[in-house]
Formats: structure tokens, sequence, C-alpha cells
């Protein structure tokens, strides 16, 4: 019985030792990977109503405009 559960706490420690380090998440799961994903694509659909919104549109026009008709 204490063999065994020495066993066990040397796996526990050890298993304690790598996540401090670092090494027992190497990466993202699936999961992790399809919630950015939809993090990224609903980030990216907002972006995409802000800037094609009437107010930055007409903003970005003139800065474009301004800038094409400085004289060199």
């Amino acid at each position: 019985m204490r063999v065994r559960l020495r066993e066990v706490a040397r796996g526990v420690r050890t298993r304690l030792r790598h996540h401090a380090r670092g090494l027992g998440d190497r990466g993202m799961s699936t999961a992790e990977y399809a919630v950015g994903t939809v993090a990224a694509v609903g980030f990216a659909a907002v972006l995409y109503k802000v800037v094609t919104s009437g107010p930055i549109l007409q903003s970005m026009q003139s800065v474009i405009q301004k800038a094409l008709k400085v004289a060199f």
C-alpha cells in the first residue's frame, strides 16, 4: 500500500512540475481552436460593419482626397 501511495505521489509531483514549467499543455485543443475561430469571425464581422458605416467611409474618403491634393 505504501509503495503504491509513493508512486501516485511521485506522479502528482511530476505533473505539477511539468505544469509549472509550462510542459503540461503544449497546445490548444480542438474546442479551443473552434472557440478562437468563432471569436475571430465575430470580431471581423463587427470590424467590417464599423468600417463600412457611413461616417467612417466619409472620413476615409476625405483623408484620401486630402492626400491626393497635396502638391509636390
